[in-house]
């Protein structure tokens, strides 16, 4: 069943490098509402939670060093169709091959540091979402 909302993390590459207003502006001209936001810090315990799927995957340690390296930037967004117009807004893994005008196409550096996290289904947003925030932070 699909739902209005999905979650988001501003990287901390783009973080780091100044992208957070842009990130912001362009999920606001993109029609999303934002409906909670914090600048936080995961911990390496955080990162392994999060990720946890990734467990196995050989890039894991890497991921999990480079989330909790600095400070991230989690939203809960709403729109109809939140979940796939937001990938579609924030373009491929890789930024060499996200389509013009998307985020990952404009403050993406590598496939390891690609600016934005993007919910993949409807199911991931809610859990990713009550991650991040408690019922009293969601509005």
């Amino acid at each position: 069943m699909a739902t209005n909302r999905t979650f988001t993390m501003i990287k901390p590459d783009a973080v780091k490098n100044g992208h957070i207003g842009n990130i912001l502006a362009m999920i606001n001209n993109a029609g999303f509402k934002i409906v909670s936001l914090k600048l936080t810090q995961l911990t390496v315990a955080d990162a392994q939670a999060f990720y946890a799927v990734h467990s196995a995957r050989p890039f894991f340690g890497e991921l999990v060093e480079f989330m909790s390296s600095g400070p991230i930037v989690a939203a809960i967004l709403e729109k109809d169709n939140a979940v796939n117009d937001f990938r579609t807004l924030i373009g491929a893994t890789n930024p060499a091959e996200a389509a013009e005008g998307t985020i990952r196409k404009l403050y993406a550096t590598s496939i390891g540091e690609n600016a934005v996290h993007g919910s993949d289904s409807d199911e991931n947003a809610a859990i990713e979402g009550a991650f991040h925030f408690a019922g009293r932070e969601q509005f």
